[in-house]
C-alpha cells in the first residue's frame, strides 16, 4: 500500500530595509538546503525570483521599515503566511537604518540631496511617484503587525535558522539556546 506524500510546507522570505546579510546566512545552512527544499516549497524569494506572494506556511522577514513600500508588503506577508519570522537586528528593532531616528527627515534629505560634497548643481530630493514615501522613523516590524518568532542576531547565524526551520517542520516550538542566539 502507498502512503501519500507528505504536503511540503511553503515558505517566504523577503528584504525590506536591511543589509540582505540575512538571506545570506539562509544561504549559509549550505548543503542542508538539499534537505530543506525535501521538507518545504519556496514562494516569494530572492531564491526563486517569484515577485508576488501566494499562501505560505511560514514568511521569515528581514529588515525594517523605512518606507511605505516596506509596510505594504510586510502587511502582505502577515495576510498571507501562517506564521511569520522577524529574522535579525533590523526586523527586530530597526538596526542600523535606525541610527537615522534620533534626527529630522527633512533634515536628512536636504543634506543628502543639497548639502553634501560632490553633489550636482541644483540637485533636488527625488519626488517621484514611482518612489516610495519614506516614513519619519525607521520601526521594526511587531510594531505594525503580530509577529509569531524572532531570530536575534545580525545577521543571525545559518544554524539558528536552520533550527528555528527544523523545529517548526516537526511541529515544534522552536528553541534558540545558548550558542545559537546572539545580538551583536
Amino acid at each position: 500500500m502507498n502512503t501519500p506524500a507528505k504536503r511540503k510546507l511553503k515558505v517566504a522570505t523577503t528584504s525590506l530595509a536591511g543589509c540582505f546579510g540575512c538571506h545570506m546566512s539562509l544561504l549559509d545552512i549550505d548543503e542542508r538546503l538539499f534537505d530543506l527544499l525535501e521538507l518545504v516549497e519556496f514562494d516569494r524569494t530572492p531564491l526563486t525570483d517569484i515577485k508576488h506572494l501566494g499562501k505560505c506556511d511560514i514568511g521569515f522577514i528581514e529588515g525594517g521599515l523605512c518606507n511605505n513600500e516596506n509596510v505594504h508588503v510586510l502587511r502582505e506577508f502577515r495576510d498571507n503566511c501562517n506564521i511569520l519570522i522577524a529574522v535579525g537586528a533590523c526586523a527586530i528593532n530597526g538596526g542600523l537604518p535606525a541610527q537615522r531616528n534620533h534626527l529630522d527627515l527633512p533634515t536628512i534629505l536636504q543634506e543628502v540631496y543639497h548639502t553634501s560634497h560632490g553633489l550636482a548643481a541644483g540637485s533636488d530630493i527625488p519626488n517621484d511617484p514611482e518612489l516610495p514615501l519614506p516614513l519619519n522613523k525607521v520601526h521594526p516590524l511587531h510594531e505594525v503587525v503580530k509577529i509569531d518568532y524572532f531570530i536575534p542576531g545580525c545577521p543571525p547565524s545559518g544554524d539558528a535558522i536552520w533550527k528555528v526551520l527544523t523545529d517548526l517542520l516537526a511541529g515544534h516550538e522552536p528553541q534558540l539556546g545558548h550558542g545559537l542566539m546572539h545580538y551583536d
